[in-house]
């Protein structure tokens, strides 16, 4: 095998997509250099370095989780706090040991500590401080002054209330990384995480993927319970949504400018439009004023095992209508069974490359 590599030849062997490559090495993981022409090149044994330190590619890329350790009796306040947050998949415990658990196995973007909760916060600092396992996550207390111990004082953050920690993680995770998105002249929203989202949907392994019937049997169901004429598994990239999945289209991707589904990724909620040509957000899409004359839609996120919304499940008619809890709770839980489907698929990845690496 030859010693420099190319990007496309470092994605190979590291068993991810050229896009994630790019990223690991315009980002400083991997060492390397331009050439005259201007192409990145990595030596080959910076890339073998990489794989031996056991960290597969994809965990460079911090998760969305961010979990929250209250008393019962102090978790509305959180919940208050942190009802916009669509950015983080959040997971709230009262239970210091089943939190611990998760963390573990997680390895979560941040952990709110409360210190005004019953148990001792102190310890609890300490232990999650650490263990080197979880050493990017962010670690934040929240309570008065004095509730971090002096010598966690560079490892742990503090805050005065549930919403200063949320304030001060939203800008840790995002300012840092830009919010400006007007050189993509886009005409849609997007999240505040948009550019660690759009590189787990690269991480995802399934952009311009083959059909998969697991995938297929969940629009079809959706498209049989609420009757419809069409159901979509979308992903959404910078410029287009994609279908990993369809049910009564024929065309396999739009402008991203035209996906209804760029509401739905800023929540982790179902989101629903009973009448598109009565939504000023919509009502001038090409979708819904010309041809296919779209009317209603509803859809509900569809995220990774690090808690990223990579795009949804959604269904879509040419009238409008209104839907009820059970269709609602229906769509949410093959919306959680295509996540289980893109984890699945995650998990696979991870043991080939380990395999890969051993061998």
């Amino acid at each position: 095998m030859k010693d420099i590599l190319t990007t496309a030849d470092a994605a190979k062997l590291l068993g991810v997509s050229v896009r994630t490559s790019q990223v690991l090495i315009e980002g400083g993981t991997i060492p390397s250099w331009k050439t005259p022409g201007g192409h990145r090149r990595v030596y080959l044994a910076d890339v073998l370095a990489l794989i031996d330190s056991k960290q597969a590619p994809a965990d460079t890329e911090a998760s969305a989780i961010l979990v929250v350790i209250a008393a019962s009796d102090r978790m509305p306040d959180y919940h208050a706090a942190t009802a916009n947050a669509a950015d983080f998949e959040i997971e709230y415990f009262d239970d210091v040991l089943a939190a611990l658990v998760l963390i573990g196995s997680t390895r979560p973007y941040a952990v709110l500590v409360d210190c005004a909760s019953g148990f001792n916060s102190q310890p609890l600092l300490r232990s999650l401080a650490a263990n080197k396992s979880i050493a990017a996550t962010r670690l934040v207390a929240v309570g008065s002054d004095g509730c971090v111990p002096i010598e966690l004082s560079a490892r742990v953050t503090r805050a005065a209330a549930p919403a200063q920690a949320l304030a001060h993680l939203r800008g840790s995770a995002f300012l840092t990384e830009g919010t400006e998105f007007a050189d993509w002249g886009v005409a849609f929203p997007v999240s505040q995480d948009e550019r660690r989202r759009l590189m787990a949907v690269e991480r995802s392994g399934l952009l311009h993927s083959e059909n998969e019937e697991s995938f297929d049997r969940l629009t079809w169901l959706a498209a049989q319970t609420f009757d419809a004429p069409i159901a979509l598994l979308t992903l959404l990239t910078p410029t287009k949504q994609w279908f990993k999945s369809k049910v009564g289209l024929d065309m396999t991707e739009t402008p991203r400018s035209w996906a209804f589904c760029n509401h739905t990724i800023l929540q982790r909620e179902i989101f629903t439009v009973p009448d598109l040509s009565a939504d000023p957000r919509f009502a001038d899409n090409p979708a819904v004023a010309g041809d296919p004359g779209f009317r209603f839609y509803t859809g509900a996120p569809v995220t990774d095992d690090d808690g990223f919304i990579v795009g949804s499940l959604c269904v879509i008619d040419r009238k409008p209508r209104v839907i009820g809890d059970r269709e609602a709770k229906t769509l949410q839980a093959l919306a959680a069974m295509a996540s289980d489907e893109v984890r699945l698929r995650a998990l696979d990845r991870k043991l080939r490359s380990t395999a890969r690496a051993k061998r």
